[in-house]
Order: C-alpha cells, then sequence, then structure tokens
C-alpha cells in the first residue's frame, strides 16, 4: 500500500511538470448518461471548439411505435464550458430540445455510475395528427454509465 501511495505521488509530481495536455477536459464528458426511462439512453461526443454530436435512444411512445427503441440524432449541439445545449432530429413527431450543464457526480471514478450528471431542462415537442405542437417541460438529471477501465499497457524498459 505504502508503494502505491508513493508511486502515485511521484505521478502527479511527474504530471504536474509535465505540459498541458493536448485533450481539453470537457472532451473527459463523452459517453453514455441515462435519460428519461429504465433502458433509455443518451450518446454525447464532445468534439472540437465545444461542438457536441449525439443521440438519444428512447422507446417510442405512440400505438405504432410502442416498445420499439427509437434513436434520435442531434441536430446540433454545443458545449461552452459545462453549459450544454442540444436539440434532436424529429422521429415520429417527437423532438427533444436540451439547455442544463455536466458537472461531476458522485461517482468516484468514470468506473462507477454518476462520475458525471447532465442537469437542466429537457423540452419535449410533439406534433399531433391535427398538426399541432405541444412541449412538455421537465427538470431532469442524467447520470453517466461506468466506463470501462483498462489498465494502460506498462512500458518496457
Amino acid at each position: 500500500m505504502l508503494v502505491l501511495s508513493v508511486s502515485l505521488l511521484a505521478a502527479q509530481n511527474d504530471d504536474a511538470q509535465a505540459p498541458a495536455a493536448t485533450t481539453k477536459p470537457s472532451a473527459d464528458y463523452s459517453g453514455m448518461y441515462s435519460f428519461l426511462q429504465e433502458g433509455e439512453f443518451v450518446q454525447v461526443t464532445v468534439e472540437d471548439q465545444g461542438h457536441v454530436t449525439g443521440f438519444v435512444s428512447r422507446f417510442g411512445d405512440l400505438d405504432s411505435d410502442k416498445g420499439m427503441f427509437l434513436d434520435q440524432f442531434f441536430k446540433q449541439g454545443k458545449l461552452d464550458g459545462n453549459k450544454l445545449t442540444f436539440t434532436t432530429d424529429t422521429v415520429h413527431g417527437v423532438w427533444f430540445d436540451f439547455k442544463g450543464t455536466i458537472d461531476r457526480g458522485s461517482g468516484k471514478n468514470t468506473a462507477e455510475e454518476a462520475y458525471y450528471v447532465i442537469k437542466g431542462t429537457l423540452t419535449m415537442y410533439s406534433t399531433g395528427a391535427d398538426k399541432k405542437t405541444s412541449a412538455k417541460n421537465r427538470e431532469v438529471a442524467f447520470k453517466s454509465f461506468p466506463q470501462d477501465v483498462t489498465p494502460a499497457p506498462q512500458k518496457r524498459d
């Protein structure tokens, strides 16, 4: 245990003296997060200059698609610091608009659920057969799924 602690401290000191990493911290936000119901999720991918791509994978609500998985890709998405916004494409008359933040959650590391949490207002728009559009707002918190943690290969001397 003592050897491990000393190794970690040495690595931290090396990191402090190393030049800044080439990846931005916001890239860590990329991953899968829970969505509205068990089994549904949102995939978020942070790209250069805060551009965000991804999709929502959810169960259909209509009689014609009830229980079927529907994927709704982001039409637009942006991350500015920790502020996240996205709008999905319309599928079967439904689309989503999100405005909120991504912050650290209760997970102790990326291998645990809720290392990051997306919180904010999700608006679900739906257009009925009568061509009228309705909107429903709800406050949400989407927890990151645990990420597989594979140890880095050890360097050989």
